[in-house]
């Protein structure tokens, strides 16, 4: 209880430093004092994990953690969007289609949609002028439909916490089925980088968060198809859930969710394809904006870029190198035969297959990490959790344009605790091998 009264005072502390109305001096400096803030959330939220990891709870525990985690976002929600203008591309492209026009055509300054600008969301729109919409039809789908209802930045922000909520329920559904209390939801529930994402700035990775936990829950049930169809649909709001669909479709369990999840996108993307080639939006220039094809955006390589002169290919060894670690991975998945009901291997399984692939496109937005902390509810390890929180780093880049020196302060401590995750199961194995008991809590020292 202390632990949610005192990321309450933090976040509200926070609010106070009024960042949306700053200066554009003052915000650097409001905009470091918030990631201390964040930093101290961090500490508190990782406290409270190991609480929840390694002690037993009061029967109330789930609701206290419940009541601090909607606390939270109520509070988030009485300022306005705060480190991202990403919502207001959401608001707009709703505005888009409820004039009857397809959202992948025009680029928001066309002059096509000259009469759909306002003064309060077409002026917060970032690369107007260039960039047509990048988000995919269910995406798309889903801001039509709350345009509809409430043509508001409120409405959209309260759309995306609708399916973080639905992703709660859902895994709050899913702990019993792994044997797990459910006071373990805080994992989820009173994550920073969660809460500031969707809370404060309402991006569209919240629908990924609860159709992704939707899928989980289905799959658990032995709903192949339907838990197809869901991770389809997490696909379509945001293009990256694809990389876990082995771990729905190990144990033989193939022709029902590929079929389904196929189904799915095949027909969300035949209500767009009005816009043709333009159906997938700015994404084939995202990659190159972003420094991923060429390799100027990936961690790994703009670090060795410190030490050599990279070659032009090297982008292309790394992807071949990227690629080779995760078919391993994807075959090690696809021929193990786990027990029907072990919920806790899919949860695993998609946390490795959603971690490596995360960490090879090495993002610089915080909140493309969020969607880690959705596994980690049923199986953290200290590797995956400083995954899912110590993004929050990414908030603040004190040297405009590194990709090396600043995100190794994430990537180079989950390296380490990976070693340390690894080496405790070396342990835990071969303890269980020789009949030693071991505690299960991945947060315990051996």
């Amino acid at each position: 209880m202390g632990a949610g009264v005192a990321l309450l005072a933090l976040t509200g502390s926070s609010l106070l430093l009024d960042l949306p109305g700053a200066t554009e001096v003052d915000r650097v400096l409001r905009l470091d004092i918030l990631i201390g803030c964040l930093v101290a959330c961090a500490a508190i939220y990782f406290a409270a994990v190991r609480v929840v990891l390694t002690q037993a709870l009061p029967r109330a525990a789930p609701w206290i953690v419940l009541g601090v985690a909607i606390a939270l976002r109520l509070l988030l929600l009485t300022q306005p969007p705060i480190l991202s203008s990403d919502i207001y591309r959401y608001v707009w492209d709703a505005r888009v289609q409820a004039a009857g026009i397809n959202p992948y055509r025009y680029v928001p300054a066309d002059p096509a949609l000259a009469s759909l600008r306002d003064a309060q969301v077409y002026p917060e729109i970032n690369r107007a002028t260039y960039a047509h919409t990048i988000y995919p039809p269910f995406a798309q789908l889903v801001f039509a439909a709350v345009g509809r209802l409430w043509d508001s930045v409120t409405g959209m922000r309260l759309a995306m916490l609708g399916f973080e909520a639905l992703g709660i329920a859902c895994l709050l559904r899913l702990l019993p089925l792994a044997g797990l209390p459910r006071e373990r939801i805080l994992i989820y529930a009173w994550n920073p980088l969660a809460l500031w994402s969707f809370a404060s700035d309402g991006h569209v990775d919240a629908i990924v968060i609860g159709l992704l936990s939707v899928a989980l829950l289905l799959r658990a049930r032995h709903k192949d198809g339907w838990a197809g169809a869901a991770l389809a649909g997490a696909f379509l709001a945001k293009f990256l859930p694809v990389v876990v669909a082995p771990a729905f479709l190990r144990g033989g369990r193939f022709w029902q969710p590929a079929l389904a999840g196929l189904a799915i996108i095949a027909g969300a993307y035949a209500i767009y394809l009005g816009a043709g080639r333009h159906v997938l939006g700015f994404l084939p220039a995202y990659g190159q904006e972003e420094g991923m094809t060429t390799g100027q955006g990936i961690w790994l390589l703009a670090g060795l870029a410190q030490l050599i002169r990279l070659p032009p290919s090297a982008p292309a060894i790394y992807a071949a190198g990227v690629a080779a670690i995760f078919l391993t991975v994807v075959i090690a998945i696809l021929l193990r035969r786990p027990a029907e009901s072990d919920v806790r291997t899919l949860c695993r399984d998609t946390a490795v297959l959603a971690a490596i692939a995360t960490v090879a496109i090495s993002p610089h937005y915080h909140w493309y990490f969020a969607w880690l902390a959705v596994p980690a509810v049923v199986a953290p390890s200290r590797s995956l959790l400083w995954l899912a929180t110590a993004p929050l780093l990414l908030i603040d880049e004190p040297v405009s344009g590194d990709r090396f020196f600043w995100p190794s302060l994430i990537y180079l401590p989950a390296a380490v605790f990976l070693v340390a995750d690894l080496r405790r199961r070396h342990i835990v194995q071969a303890r269980q091998t020789t009949g030693i008991g071991e505690p299960t809590c991945p947060l315990r020292q051996p």
